[in-house]
């Protein structure tokens, strides 16, 4: 029996997720090549280091989680450091709800890439809250990564704070280590802080589920919720689950050209239906 068929069994039809689409969100990791992107994304995945380097072209991942009564879906974007398709990155950028821009310590140019970066996204950004009237910042968290080496600073620390700036309601800035898995957590905790999203989507405040069991999420979502409206609280840190779902497909192009032009239209009240195995 295929994997694919296997799982599906042990993920039945029925158990489909009904998502809101207020729920729905995009995590776009962005940077040079070789500065960690894929190890970072692998740490808030897995929990595991990939100590293997293999050039980046474009990887999909969709994570599910069931936190205080509510179901969210959290789509990751880790973007290739070559950029060869700019309209692609355009896409990536307008698509994308919250940002993590790496740099590696060690390397300058890595850094001046994500100067480019970061105005990009303000900029492009910018088009579409002057369609849709939003005024609110975007979530944005610039990593300096591989402070777990002994290396020769190519990037004063001073340069670091006039990028990001005084407001950390708007960017904020952690030097981390993914092989070492240092600060990532309080970084994926203010990026989601930045996005009022629960903090339980940080990685080590929930609990992973096996995606046999993937009905949980579902069914907890159902229990806190009826807790919660009986006013029996429910829904701790604890209670929180989370699972990732294999073979998690890109949404095709013309998918993210209808998902923009609805929010530029002031859209988004329908439904976003999502299976917790997409084959």
């Amino acid at each position: 029996m295929k994997l694919a068929a296997m799982i599906k069994k042990m993920c039945p039809s029925d158990s489909e997720l009904s998502v809101p689409a207020k729920n729905c969100y995009r995590m776009v990791i962005l940077g040079s090549s070789k500065v960690g992107k894929t190890a970072i994304v692998s740490r808030f995945l897995t929990g595991r280091f990939e100590d293997t380097y293999t050039p980046t072209i474009e990887d999909f991942h969709r994570k599910f989680y069931s936190i205080r009564g509510e179901v969210y879906q959290l789509d990751i974007l880790d973007t290739s450091g070559n950029h060869p398709f700019p309209a692609m990155r355009r896409l990536s950028i307008l698509t994308g709800d919250v940002f993590i821009l790496v740099f590696s310590l060690d390397n300058r140019d890595s850094f001046e890439e994500v100067q480019r970066l970061k105005q990009q996204i303000l900029d492009t950004k910018s088009c579409l809250k002057n369609k849709t009237k939003e005024n609110a910042p975007v979530p944005l968290v610039i990593c300096g990564n591989k402070g777990d080496r002994d290396f020769y600073r190519e990037v004063e620390p001073r340069e670091i704070q006039q990028l990001v700036g005084d407001d950390p309601r708007r960017c904020a800035y952690f030097e981390v280590s993914a092989k070492k898995n240092s600060s990532l957590s309080q970084m994926f905790r203010a990026l989601f802080a930045m996005a009022k999203l629960p903090s339980e989507m940080s990685p080590d405040l929930h609990r992973k589920v096996s995606v046999q069991y993937c009905d949980v999420l579902h069914k907890q979502a159902l229990r806190d919720k009826k807790l919660l409206r009986a006013g029996s609280g429910g829904g701790d840190a604890g209670d929180a689950f989370g699972i990732v779902a294999p073979f998690a497909r890109r949404p095709s192009v013309h998918s993210d050209l209808l998902y923009i032009r609805e929010k530029a239209r002031g859209g988004g009240q329908a439904k976003a239906k999502a299976r917790c195995v997409i084959s």
